[in-house]
């Protein structure tokens, strides 16, 4: 096949799963003899915009006529069998989509957050779950402000989701959706559900397997209040006025709440926050951990660092909601907590590591599921099903074949489970 990629780069200053899986999703397809080329404009490139350039930025969002412009020309020239639309905030738009229908390519789309029911893809406010936009309109997130706490910030998203609803919902063949959990949201937002296609993102050969109990638990990932991390912080004090866990926690990361993380781990020998690590340091990380922490207060669409350790071999202490229900088997592959619960999250914790035995155990149906799921093979199979099925739509008149039962072409475990704190 013939794929043109289009993707918006997040900035590089901090680490994008986005960007990962983007870049791995491309290197698959070559290795498979697929030719992929690439759409792209990357978000660092906006500090050296004029400050005209910076200033009319925002009017931009919601639709920017020079993408569509230049990627129909594109098109044309190249004639690809299908475009594979990522992000296209800030600097694409979804002016991309009539660039494909200008065109007459094919469009699927990896629908990486929850960007087309609520602005800043979330589905939380202040900390906490929040749907209030979900099924109507943008109108609350403006009020809240919700995106970087700014209602000036947050408008040309609520504009550009607003505008862009339908054309979305009309322009894209396939929506690959990261989790049956984000699918059941998306759909209970009206979305077209025979279009709406479960594809988990897929995770190479780490290289670095656990060969032992492990040295550590270990948090990798941002530091951002969504991510839970003041939870993780909050619950290891606990589990540490009561004696501790026996083994030290490594926080690896970047983000906002970077210098209250630093003071809090400063003088610790139980806690080492080890900063930015690059991909063979974090490789290596994983591979050295009892289990790995993700006590995400959001409802995660999905959770790369948990795909990452099950290929690891590693167990993961996940949030019991979000995508995290469908791939951590509580008791088996790794502990659910109780989202948001401290003295939940604190349990688990102390319970991965007084038994060496059941994290061995847990590890290995970790990998298992791994293999099963989240594999290259497996990836690769449902990338280019997905291609197919929007090419065979389009050359029937764009009425794409719906999917099987509730629309997984990924996991054979993608049933949804009761979402927590979703209202």
């Amino acid at each position: 096949m013939h794929v043109l990629v289009v993707h918006n780069r997040y900035a590089s200053a901090q680490p994008s799963g986005e960007n990962k899986v983007v870049d791995q999703e491309v290197a698959l397809l070559r290795g498979a003899g697929h030719r992929v080329e690439l759409f792209e404009r990357r978000s660092d490139d906006i500090s050296a915009m004029s400050l005209l350039g910076k200033a009319a930025l925002p009017l931009l969002v919601p639709w920017n006529p020079a993408v569509r412009t230049e990627l129909a020309d594109r098109l044309r020239s190249e004639r690809p069998d299908v475009v594979h639309i990522h992000n296209v905030f800030p600097l694409l738009s979804p002016a991309v989509l009539a660039a494909c229908a200008d065109a007459g390519v094919p469009a699927v789309a990896t629908l990486h957050n929850y960007t087309q029911v609520c602005p800043p893809g979330t589905l939380q406010r202040a900390g906490l779950p929040c749907t209030e936009c979900v099924g109507s309109g943008p109108l609350p997130a403006v009020r809240h402000g919700c995106y970087r706490s700014s209602r000036l910030a947050t408008v040309p998203l609520a504009v550009s989701l607003s505008a862009n609803r339908r054309r979305w919902w009309s322009g894209v063949e396939r929506f690959f959706c990261i989790s049956a959990a984000q699918r059941a949201v998306l759909v209970e937002a009206g979305m077209p559900a025979g279009r709406l296609a479960v594809k988990h993102n897929f995770v190479p050969e780490p290289g670095a397997r656990r060969t032992g109990p492990g040295e550590h638990l270990l948090y990798l990932g941002r530091l951002a209040e969504a991510k839970g991390v003041r939870l993780l912080m909050a619950a290891w004090d606990r589990a540490a006025a009561d004696g501790g866990v026996g083994v030290p926690l490594v926080i690896a990361g970047t983000g906002p709440l970077e210098g209250e993380v630093t003071a809090w781990a400063a003088g610790r020998e139980d806690v080492r926050y080890a900063g930015l690590l690059d991909t063979a340091q974090c490789r290596e990380a994983v591979a050295r951990s009892v289990a790995v922490v993700a006590p995400s207060t959001w409802l995660e669409a999905f959770g790369l660092v948990v795909v990452e350790a099950m290929a690891a071999g590693v167990p993961a202490v996940a949030a019991g909601h979000g995508a995290f229900v469908e791939l951590v088997d509580d008791g088996v592959s790794g502990l659910l907590h109780r989202p948001g619960d401290a003295d939940a999250l604190a349990s688990a914790l102390r319970r991965i590591t007084a038994d060496p035995v059941l994290g061995r155990e847990m590890g290995q149906a970790a990998r298992r599921r791994y293999e099963q799921d989240f594999s290259p093979a497996v990836g690769l199979e449902h990338l280019v099903e997905g291609y197919r099925a929007a090419i065979a739509g389009r050359a029937g008149d764009g009425d794409s074949p719906p999917p099987a039962g509730d629309g997984n072409t990924g996991s054979r475990r993608g049933r949804p489970r009761e979402r927590d704190g979703g209202s």
